[in-house]
């Protein structure tokens, strides 16, 4: 009799198994803010680690045209994906950040997008 209900209770949790298989995709796809930025975001071969001290030391004025090249290896005032490689006019400077104004297509209308970077996403 024992025999017979191991049996029985072994045949009704089986299938309980095979619904949830069959419920399909039960997880979100994640879209965090560096979603999708594996290369982008890649330092290039041997040239790892911090930048150097003159990228610090470069004097910036405002109407300069600057470069915003994110460096990976330094996450604070770092811009998003979108803006990497593109060019932008300085509007303000700050002790540890530059303001950029950078034209964005969107749709039919560009559009003037202001922020701020760090000097170590930045090239003159």
């Amino acid at each position: 009799l024992a025999q017979a209900r191991d049996s029985t209770v072994l045949s009704s949790s089986s299938p309980c198994h095979s619904r949830f298989a069959t419920m399909g995709k039960l997880h979100t796809i994640s879209r965090g803010y560096r979603h999708g930025t594996r290369n982008k975001f890649a330092k290039k071969f041997r040239s790892k680690g911090k930048p150097g001290v003159s990228r610090y030391l470069t004097t910036f004025k405002r109407g300069d045209y600057v470069d915003i090249v994110v460096d990976p290896s330094i996450q604070k005032g770092m811009p998003h994906s979108f803006y990497h490689g593109r060019t932008g006019i300085v509007f303000n400077v700050n002790r540890n950040a530059l303001g950029v104004e950078i034209t964005k297509i969107v749709g039919n209308r560009q559009l003037r997008k202001r922020m701020h970077v760090g000097i170590e996403h930045i090239k003159k």
